[in-house]
């Protein structure tokens, strides 16, 4: 299913320029490679393990890491590859963005005024703010304006070192626009040379017409949406299980639809309030996602399971919050973190894997090699995409982003700037475009 060109597509800095085709690419140099070796998510004190190679050098062949190892030993196995100098740079697994909302038509420019002014949430919706307003404006878009939001939105993420994203629908909530979503997802994705994850988040909320039959827009959701996702448009069902949008019975009735139909799931969860986790065990959730707020046995039991904790601190910055998820108690108890942008209209404006990973090092005591570890292998982990991605060893996809840094804690490091200076993209999207 998918598509695999025989080069990687490179992109300086925020230009989008392809390279001409080469068999063999060799990357050398590097002040730091970070490898980050490894198929399985990393806990605890495995999380500052980037598996660093100095003076070090990729060989990429027909879009795959063919060797790893230091500039020496790989320039002897590939004389004649093409040669990108890497001196003074960081080079590591493109970032891994595994919880994103692009799909929508403007910015919430009310929501952002108002919310620094202290209204709250009822307030905002009142003056035409709120998750209505994104509603309004996906309802109205035709699917070749949306493609193009998303796409603009992917080369942007790619700037910045991101090379795989997780793409959710959940600003149209009814059917056709749900599905309108997932096949602007798409055609953005078949343009784009990184690789989109569609997830479907049609149970983002209960939209207006359904205020008083909640029950009538889950069955839409299980019955409706959710089959025909199934058909080649989303690889992943989401769902918003928090006060004011699906409760824990509704999420599970919904994430039961999900596995019925062959799809695998996700969850928004522990926002806002507190919902016990380990009853989602049964749906097998790659991740769980937002997490503020938790529980010992939680916790606990996170440590045990494969599903892992993507936290997504962007969201709480620009809500202006003053708590943020417990990461460091999380490591430190060995649950698999992983770290998203949460880029939406709403609560989390950003594409910038780098800001994320700065959040979470000032904000949730996070070390730069855990953060760097939550981007990379962990977000991979979180897509059920490990065996190709998030780490830099032979046999994955050549996704490496090139930062201008010799030390890979200058990537969190340096705020409000972009030091992304290169990012390669294997193409490798799963999902053909379908009319």
């Amino acid at each position: 299913m998918g598509i695999c060109p025989q080069t990687p597509t490179v992109y300086d800095g925020r230009a989008t320029q392809k390279r001409q085709s080469m068999t063999l690419t060799l990357l050398t140099h590097a002040s730091q490679l970070l490898t980050l070796r490894g198929y399985a998510p990393r806990r605890g004190a495995s999380m500052r393990d980037l598996g660093i190679i100095y003076d070090g050098a990729v060989l990429i062949e027909n879009g795959k890491i063919a060797a790893v190892g230091t500039t020496d030993e790989l320039r002897k196995a590939a004389k004649s590859a093409d040669d990108l100098d890497c001196s003074g740079k960081v080079v590591l697994p493109g970032f891994v963005d595994s919880h994103t909302h692009p799909v929508f038509a403007h910015p919430r420019l009310i929501d952002f005024e108002k919310r620094i002014s202290g209204a709250h949430y009822e307030e905002i919706a009142v003056a035409g703010g709120g998750i209505r307003s994104s509603v309004r404006g996906v309802r109205e878009s035709s699917t070749n304006d949306l493609a193009k939001y998303v796409l603009d939105s992917l080369h942007e993420m790619s700037a910045y070192g991101t090379t795989t994203v997780e793409a959710k629908s959940g600003y149209g909530l009814d059917l056709a626009s749900e599905l309108k979503s997932l096949k602007a997802i798409q055609q953005a994705g078949h343009e784009w040379q990184g690789t989109v994850v569609p997830t479907l988040l049609g149970a983002h909320v209960i939209p207006r017409e359904y205020h008083d039959n909640p029950e009538d827009y889950v069955r839409i959701v299980c019955d409706e949406m959710i089959p025909a996702a199934a058909r080649k448009l989303a690889e992943f069902v989401d769902v918003f299980c928090e006060r004011g949008a699906f409760t824990p019975e509704q999420s599970a009735q919904i994430l039961h639809a999900a596995v019925t139909n062959g799809l695998k799931t996700r969850v928004h969860v522990g926002q806002l309030t507190h919902t016990a986790l380990e009853p989602f065990a049964e749906f097998h959730p790659a991740s769980v996602d937002h997490l503020d707020h938790l529980s010992d046995p939680d916790i606990a039991w996170l440590a045990r399971a494969d599903t892992v904790a993507t936290l997504l601190p962007a969201a709480n910055y620009f809500l202006g919050l003053g708590t943020f998820p417990p990461a460091r108690k999380l490591i430190d108890e060995g649950v698999a973190v992983a770290l998203a942008t949460d880029y939406n209209p709403g609560t989390s404006p950003t594409t910038s894997m780098p800001f994320v990973l700065s959040v979470a090092c000032t904000h949730m005591k996070m070390s730069p090699a855990e953060a760097i570890a939550a981007a990379t292998i962990n977000g991979a982990c979180a897509l059920s995409l490990q065996h190709k991605k998030g780490s830099l060893e032979p046999g994955k996809d050549a996704d490496i982003a090139i930062f201008d840094a010799e030390d890979y804690r200058e990537i969190p490091y340096w705020f409000g700037v972009n030091r992304c200076s290169r990012t390669l993209l294997n193409r490798q999207n799963y999902l053909p475009i379908t009319n």
